[in-house]
This record gives C-alpha cells, structure tokens and sequence, in this order.
C-alpha cells in the first residue's frame, strides 16, 4: 500500500494541548520519587461530592445501565433548566438543554451545528487552546483577537471590529467568563455589550461558563441573561468536581436543538448514563461545593501573596477560575523553557503561555490553584529558593 494513501489526515494536524505533556513529564518525575507539586492542571483537588458517588452506586447497583436520549435524561435536563432559574433568574425551555460527554462534546457539536468549514470563528487569545485546535480539526478558521490589561483581559465590540477589519468577516465569536487562563470575568454590562452587539452582525456567538460558581467576589454572568439566542456552554466538571465522569451541557436556540440531536445520535449515541443519573444530586450540593471555592479563594490569596517574593509580581485579574496568569517577562523570553526547568529543579510543575496564547504567550506561565493549600505554600516556598539562587 502506497504510505502517501495512509499518511494521517491534515486535519489531524494540531497543536499538541502542552498542559498534558507537561502533566505526563510530573507524573513521570514522581513516580521515580520526585516531590512534584502539580500547578499545571485546571482539575478541582476535592472529590467528587460523598452524596453523588452514593447515587452512582445505587444505580450501578440497580443493575443495568442502558443509553439515554441522545440529549440526555429528561430529568436531568429539566435540572439544569431549573439551574438557570436559580442562579441567574433566567427561563430557560430543558428542549433546549443538551447533555454531552464533557463540554468538549457541547464544543464540538455546537461547532459543527453553527458553522461550515472554512468559516472564521474569533477566539480571544490568550485563551483555552482546544476552542482552536477544535475549529482547525473541523475545517474552520479560527481567528485570534488579542486581549489584555488594556481591556481587564476581556473581549469587546471594538476588537472584534478590529479582528474582521484585518480578517474579514466572522461567523462567530467564542467568549469564555471566568477565563482559562486569565480569570477574567465580563461584567452583567460588558457581557449585554457583547450578545447584542453579536446579534445585530447576525453573528454566532458562544459562551464558555464552565468556570461559574468559581469566583472571588464578582458575580458570574451567563450569556442567556442578556436574550436566548446566544450559545452557552457548561460542564459538571470544574465547580461539581466531576472531571473524571465526562458530563457538560449546552443551552442553544431552539433552531439548533434538531440538528445538534441528529449530530450526537451519530456521533455519540448518548452522554454516560452513570454520570447522568448522579450528576442531578450536584445540584444539591452546594454547601459542599462552595466550601471548595473557599480553599481555592485561600490558595489564590496565597500565591498572590507569596510569589512576589519569588519575584513574579504581575498578574492577570484572576476574579474567577482557579488559575494565576503570570507575567514572568522579566525572568524569561522562552516560558516553556522556564517551565521545563522549573519543573526539573523546583519541582513545580506549571503550564506555559504559549499554550493560551502562540503570539505573547511566552512571556507567561499560568500557574493552577486548585489543589491543596499545602500545596500551594510549598510550590510558592520552591519558586522562591529557586528563583534566589
């Protein structure tokens, strides 16, 4: 067989997500008995609530677990509908709710539901690296519009403006609040800016809320706050501390629910049945839940606190998430070398820029704060002996 027959796909051809390798390389250390101290990864360091496992084992004990609707169980989208009225005093239809396997599954299927291949989608940067790493699998063109302190690291009008004027025109725009990596967040103000300006360009516009209820005094705004046609995406996996069990959600207009269905009957059959059934009692679990956010909100007090004795004094805003996106300029021109060593003679592993952002990113390390407090005093102890010496 000829190997120019076989060779793999272009489309296959992205990025490599870098947290991951950096991850695999910790792992690596410490199980050849390193101290490791795991900054790199957005997963939550609490387990998953005692009462949702409890669930699982009911249903796993109730014997078999067959596929759902493709949408997901009637009763867990109608929880999720009642979460909007809860939280954001929002009335959302649960037809209008999908359940997916991880939002990466919400990405997917609303990307391929809202736009054709080679349609430009603006993405901020810096920004979480699979938004363009998927458009690109998918045959779309991602557009990069840069964000910084000039704008409190948000999105706005006039840069999308700016972003078509040198691109040309958009067929969507993807925001994220709290951001990965930056925790930025948009204000109730900022974030109606943005629908109705993206409405009236009859323009897609997307939503990642994945870091809601992870937030440090500002409140978290939801797109559907500010009209109905607008995309929003969710997970179970960051506030819910359900990472493992692969479940997120979407809202979508009502034009999008038969389309997305068709799309996840074929290409996922259903989202897991086992996270589904237990994933309703996180709803419940607030208390619990929140109680996690005030170790996260301990952590980020102190690494803001310590690692400018470290001599990384430059922040970004860091209002929700659980991630600190530093500027370490002044110590590097090449992050990820600067992480690969401080990986290897520190031993704290963090994530570089680059990851989030291919244009500046090197000036940057996002450092993730979402494990044990104990954790994080050491790691910030290490970066100081380490970037003394």
């Amino acid at each position: 067989m000829c190997a120019d027959q076989t060779k793999p796909s272009a489309r296959s051809a992205v990025d490599p997500f870098v947290v991951m390798d950096v991850m695999r390389e910790a792992n690596r250390l410490e199980a050849a008995g390193r101290s490791i101290m795991h900054l790199e990864v957005g997963q939550p360091g609490a387990a998953t609530p005692d009462a949702v496992r409890t669930i699982a084992n009911e249903a796993l004990d109730a014997g078999p677990l067959a596929y759902t609707d493709a949408l997901g169980l009637p009763s867990l989208r109608t929880r999720i509908a009642k979460y909007y009225a809860e939280h954001h005093s929002v009335t959302v239809d649960p037809e209008r709710v999908i359940v997916t396997a991880g939002s990466s599954a919400a990405f997917i299927l609303t990307f391929l539901a809202c736009f054709e291949a080679g349609d430009r989608v603006g993405v901020p940067e810096p920004g979480y690296p699979a938004y363009r790493n998927t458009l690109r699998a998918l045959g779309c063109e991602p557009v990069s519009i840069p964000v910084g302190p000039e704008t409190h690291w948000v999105l706005t009008p006039d840069l999308i403006d700016a972003a078509e004027a040198q691109h040309g025109k958009l067929k969507g725009v993807l925001v994220a609040s709290p951001s990965n990596p930056t925790g930025a967040m948009l204000t109730s103000q900022q974030m109606a800016a943005l629908v109705k300006y993206n409405e009236a360009a009859d323009r897609w516009f997307l939503s990642d809320e994945i870091y809601h209820r992870i937030t440090y005094g500002q409140a978290d705004v939801s797109a559907l706050e500010a009209g109905n046609d607008a995309v929003v995406i969710n997970s179970f996996s960051k506030y819910y501390c359900m990472t493992g069990w692969r479940l997120g959600w979407a809202i979508v207009p009502e034009r999008l629910v038969r389309p997305i269905e068709r799309l996840a009957q074929n290409l996922f059959i259903s989202p897991p049945t086992l996270s589904q059934i237990a994933a309703e009692q996180a709803f419940e679990e607030s208390d619990h839940l929140d109680a996690n956010v005030a170790v996260y909100a301990e952590n980020r007090m102190l690494l803001l606190d310590e690692l400018p004795k470290a001599g990384i004094t430059s922040f970004a805003p860091a209002d929700g998430a659980f991630y600190l996106y530093a500027d370490v300029s002044h110590l590097t021109e090449d992050s990820s070398a600067f992480c690969t060593a401080m990986l290897a003679e520190a031993g704290v592993a963090a994530t570089p820029g680059a990851d989030f952002d291919p244009t500046h990113g090197h000036q940057y390390v996002r450092f993730s704060f979402a494990g044990k407090t104990a954790d994080m005093a050491e790691a910030a102890l290490r970066l100081q002996k380490w970037l003394s010496a």
